[in-house]
């Protein structure tokens, strides 16, 4: 039986290869255009991975690192971390870590949260971790994708927020009480002066001895009574509500007032100096007493903590150019210059634990502003720091 006619034997072979090879060119083309198309989603993938803050790293079931993203050579820089278990790398251990989130993860095939707290380069720090099963990979090995965020910094400020938080509950506090005082010491105070005008009626009329010395002890009563209704008075204008109360304002009397305060802290630092320099008739100023006295006595503040070792600290206020301007001077320990430009940073603090939260120079800044004025300074490590706010006048 004879062969059918095929293409190759209408056309010739030659012909046949011809659109063979056309066919692979169109083959070819798509493949390009496809290979373009993967490329085009691998840096989209890539920029993604890129933006990225958090560390990224894929770990296998035995808990070895099998990939990280770019944020692992910020972290450690100089290390490869491939093949080795996250437990050497992340906590210098030999073992595995109690209650792994990676480990947790894998058993339970759900999504893992957890914080974790080690020492890193000396310091402790504080690492949220988030652990999720991934699917089962080409080889049939489980893995887990892995992110750790430092989240000490945020950990840091919510602590000193509940701290601030803490401080404006005990000035509330401080604040009935000073309400609560004012009450009997009113009671006090008439009693005394009751009791030195029937003293005086007894003039000639009892023991003379005995009747100076009840009139010293009236006399001491009414002083007492007097200094304790000042401070109470200061007491309840610093405790007053945020909300601006503008007014025309003396800032001669503010430093005054509080100088009053911390009368009981100068006395308490050895080897410490206080002078003041107040230009007298200077011009009012439109603001709200209650924050420039705060302002007044973080600066102060501030100024005892740098003279600790002793020294001197000189307040001033002038007036030019139609403004008022306070300066507060200290010969303590210094700021070094890098620091200056953060001063005023929420949360900066130059102090050690325990010493400062960071909000006092932050808030001054944002009274200031908020008064229209301006706030600098100016300091010499070891010699000293100057503080200057100027203030607009009221002509």
């Amino acid at each position: 039986m004879p062969r059918p006619t095929t293409l190759e034997d209408l056309v010739g072979i030659e012909h046949c290869k011809l659109g063979f090879y056309q066919e692979l060119q169109q083959k070819v083309e798509q493949l390009k255009g496809s290979n373009l198309e993967i490329e085009k989603k691998r840096k989209e993938i890539q920029a993604l991975l890129d933006g990225i803050t958090d560390l990224m790293v894929v770990l296998s079931e035995n808990l070895r690192i099998q990939r990280v993203n770019h944020v692992f050579t910020e972290w450690f820089p100089g290390i490869n971390p491939i093949g080795r278990p996250c437990y050497t790398i992340f906590r210098g251990r030999e073992t595995r870590c109690d209650d792994c989130p990676a480990l947790r993860s894998l058993d339970r095939d759900e999504i893992v949260k957890d914080l974790c707290i080690y020492k890193v380069g000396g310091t402790f720090k504080h690492y949220e971790i988030i652990a999720s099963p991934l699917k089962t990979s080409l080889i049939g090995e489980r893995q887990i994708l892995l992110f750790k965020r430092d989240v000490t910094r945020e950990k840091e400020f919510q602590a000193q927020f509940y701290q601030a938080e803490k401080m404006a509950t005990v000035g509330a506090l401080a604040a009935g009480v000073a309400h609560e005082i004012n009450n009997p010491l009113t009671a006090i105070l008439g009693f005394a002066q009751g009791l030195k005008r029937r003293n005086a009626r007894l003039e000639g009329k009892i023991d003379q001895e005995l009747q100076e010395d009840f009139k010293e002890y009236t006399d001491t009563i009414i002083k007492e009574c007097l200094r304790c209704r000042d401070i109470v008075r200061t007491l309840l204008t610093f405790s007053r509500p945020t909300v601006s109360n503008l007014g025309q304002i003396d800032l001669n009397q503010c430093v005054t007032d509080t100088l009053f305060i911390l009368k009981h802290h100068f006395k308490e630092q050895r080897n410490l100096t206080v002078t003041t320099a107040l230009k007298e008739d200077i011009p009012q100023i439109l603001g709200d007493e209650s924050q420039l006295k705060q302002v007044i006595i973080n600066l102060l503040t501030n100024a005892l903590d740098a003279t600790s070792d002793g020294g001197t600290i000189l307040i001033k206020t002038l007036a030019a150019d139609g403004k008022v301007t306070l300066v507060i001077e200290d010969t303590g320990c210094g700021i070094p210059l890098e620091l200056q430009d953060k001063l005023f940073e929420p949360f900066f603090t130059t102090k050690p634990v325990g010493k400062g939260i960071g909000i006092g120079l932050s808030t001054c800044y944002t009274i200031v502003k908020n008064h229209h004025g301006d706030i600098s300074v100016t300091s010499t490590v070891g010699k000293g720091s100057t503080f200057r706010v100027a203030l607009p006048g009221i002509e």
